[in-house]
This record gives C-alpha cells, structure tokens and sequence, in this order.
C-alpha cells in the first residue's frame, strides 16, 4: 500500500486564511458583544501571539546585532552599508510624506470632517526632540523600564523594552568584543549559540502565524468595528490612498529600478506585511520581518542589523504619510493656512522624527511633534483618536514593508545579493 501525505497549503495561503477566519469570527463574537465567550477567545489567542513575538525581540536583536558586529569587522563596505542604509531611508521617507502632503492638500479632509469639536483633547503623551537623546542613552544594560498604574486601587507594574536602547547596548558590547582581541572570543562564540537557538524557537513561533492572525484580527473587528470611519471617512480615505500608493506603486517602482523582482519581494515580505497588518506592532513583528529579510537573499550579518535599526526608525508609515494628512486635516479643521515653508518643515520632519520618537509610542507622538513643529493646536490630534487603531493596521503593514525593502535594495546595490530568488511556496519563513 502506497501511503499519501497530506500537502498542507503554502504558508502564505495559510496566513490568508487565518485573514479570513479572523473576519468571520471577529464578526460573529462582535454580533454576539464584546464580553462573550468568542470575543474573549479571540483576544487571547491574539495576545497569546503577540506575547510570545514580543518575548523573543530582545534576545533575538541582542544576539543578532552582536553577531553582525562581528561579522562586519571582516567585511570592508561596512561603513558604506550604514551610509546607504541611512541614505535610502532619507529617500524613500521624503517620496512617503511628499505623497502624503499632496493627497491632504487634493482632497482637504479637515474641510469635509463630519467630527464634533469637542472630540478636541489634548493628548497626555507628546513628542519632544529631547526624546531623540532619551531613546538614545539607555537607562540600563536590558533597555528595560517599569510602569506602575493605579486603578480602582490596585496597582499594577509592567515591564517595557526599548529596542533603540538595545540596539546601542549591542552595538557597544560587540565594538568591544571585537576590540579586546582573543579575549572576546568567548564571549563571541556564546553569542552566536545563543542566536542560533532563539532562531529555531523563532522559527516555531512563526509557524503559529496563522492562528496568531486570527486571533489579532478577530478582535480588531469585535473592538473597533468600521463604524468609526463615517465622520472621518475623507481622512481615513487619504491616509489609506497614500499608503497604497507607497506599498503598492513606489515601493515596486524602487524595486524594478534597482534590479529586483517585485514579485520575489511580496511572496517574502507578505507575511510580515500581514502580521504588522493585524498586530499593528513593528516590533511584535520584527522577527518575522528579519526572516523575511534573509530569505530574500539580505545577508544574515546585515539584516541583524538593518532590519532591527528599521523597525525604531523606518517608519513611512507613521512617520511621513499619516502626520503629512494629519497636520493638513488639523489645519483644514481649524482654518489656519500653511505655507510653503510650513511643508517644509513637515518633510524635515518626517525625515529625522523618526529617530526623534523611536521606542516611543509611534504615530501619535509623530503627530504631536509634527503639530507643535507646525504651532497648530495640539488638540486637533484628539479629533483623529477615534479611528487611530483602524488607521495604525495600514501604517504598520507600510512601515514593516519599508523595513524590508530599504535592507534589499542596499544590500543589490552592494552586491551583496543578485536578485531575489524565486520563493518556495511551501516553506515557512526561515528563521533558522
């Protein structure tokens, strides 16, 4: 008797499927209200996911960044990797936001918003160009801080990372490593065993992906809904035209210019793509954005680096296209012109804001520092919280999607890569 195996769809069918089981059952639980039983699964599951990705990201950037140090002591180009990389972050963020300020200004959404003024809050967090130096200087060896809330009169603690302060940590430490010659040899060599293992239990975090999405999905469905959209439907529309355009148009274009197959480029970086889609986290995301970095054919010893330094500073989404909309909406609302000068300013800093809020709550504190830049009403943020979570899936799908390609296409333009290869339609995203 002849034995037949059962062909499991591709991965990347199966992320499409968790997609649309997380529709249907995120509509279902949100028919039957947000304290039932199936929303409350949905939500576990999706946090579950996002736990155990979280979970991996400081090891896993440690390790990787500490390994790729070594590593790049024997490549001569390093210095010129770093350059490129920062170059192609410049250049890909001015196209985002120039595309952004163009679309607020064709289809004036704060001139059509239906929001009541009194939405008008001001945010309790803002953005600050002294938070550059804070996110920059750790405040521990781990990059690791602690919060305590009181409510109700019970006080709870919680622990945060942030991943700008490892990257530093990692850089010195392997800086040092390399340095000190024979001596740090061990200490090299238990680093890069300790990668090899956060990899394989990488790798079967990821193939969870599926269910993961699911989950995430559902829940977004059954907390948010889509009825948000109705009074700021011109500005969702604007936002999402533009990061359409970005993902869809420049981003191919980027691409075919350098000599890369756009095809090759999604069926790899699609199921990162996704999981920022749904997870709405870059970091949450980070190693599976790595993964698909080298299986596109990014050296290992440069994705561990770009690809980290990406996920707190690359951001088009969040940082260009969504404060570009944003800052014209608010101004649109309150009546107040902007000038030549003032778009200016809105692309110096889409540039350079990036790293002025990494490890910070991303896109609302872009926006502030964006609106104070400007002197517009920081209020006006408070006019968009509504729908910020339906608005944050597109930006961090961009965002994830741009932390990929910027690696590529340094890396083609390096010759480090040929070209991307064709991808297995069967395999899980490698992460080993």
């Amino acid at each position: 008797m002849t034995s037949t195996r059962l062909r499991l769809p591709s991965f990347t069918v199966q992320v499409f499927l968790g997609m649309a089981a997380g529709l249907l059952l995120g509509f279902w639980a949100r028919a039957l209200g947000e304290a039932s039983a199936p929303a409350e699964g949905l939500r576990i599951v999706g946090e579950t996911f996002v736990q155990l990705l979280r979970a991996l990201v400081v090891p896993l950037v440690f390790t990787a960044i500490v390994a790729s140090i070594a590593a790049l002591r024997d490549l001569g180009n390093a210095a010129r990797l770093v350059a490129s990389t920062l170059l192609w972050f410049a250049v890909t963020a001015l196209i985002a936001v120039a595309i952004g300020l163009t679309l607020g200004t064709l289809m004036q959404p704060g001139a059509r918003a239906a929001v009541d003024a009194a939405a008008a809050i001001r945010p309790a967090t803002t953005g600050s160009w002294l938070d550059f130096l804070r996110g920059l200087v750790p405040s521990n060896m781990l990059g690791l801080a602690a919060s305590t809330k009181l409510e109700g009169g019970v006080a709870t603690t919680s622990l945060s990372f942030n991943v700008l302060q490892i990257i530093v940590v990692a850089i010195a430490l392997g800086i040092a490593a390399v340095r000190v010659g024979a001596a740090g040899e061990p200490f090299l060599a238990f680093n890069a065993a300790a990668l090899a293992i956060f990899r394989r239990v990488l790798r079967w975090v990821v193939r969870l992906t599926p269910i993961g999405t699911a989950g995430l999905l559902g829940h977004a469905v059954v907390q948010y809904g889509w009825q948000s959209l109705s009074a700021l439907g011109a500005f969702a529309g604007a936002v999402y035209l533009g990061l359409g355009l970005v993902l869809f148009v420049v981003y191919p274009v980027l691409l075919r210019v350098n000599g890369l197959s756009v095809s090759g480029f999604f069926a790899a970086a699609w199921p990162a793509i996704q999981l920022g889609f749904v997870s709405r986290s870059s970091i949450a995301t980070l190693p599976v954005t790595e993964a698909a970095a080298e299986r596109i054919g990014v050296p290992r010893e440069f994705a561990a680096f770009a690809v980290p330094f990406a996920a707190t500073t690359k951001m088009d989404g969040c940082a260009a296209i969504y404060p570009a909309v944003a800052a014209l909406f608010v101004a649109q609302y309150y009546g107040l012109p902007l000038h030549a000068s003032d778009y200016l300013l809105v692309m110096l800093v889409s540039v350079v804001g990036s790293a002025a809020t990494a490890g910070l709550t991303g896109a609302l504190v872009m926006l502030t520092l964006t609106l104070s830049t400007l002197g517009l009403p920081l209020e006006g943020a408070g006019l968009l919280l509504a729908i910020d979570p339906i608005i944050d899936m597109g930006r961090t799908a961009v965002n994830v999607a741009g932390q990929v390609l910027v690696p590529t296409i340094v890396a083609k333009r390096q010759r480090l890569i040929a070209g991307i290869a064709a991808a297995d339609p069967d395999a899980v995203p490698a992460a080993a």
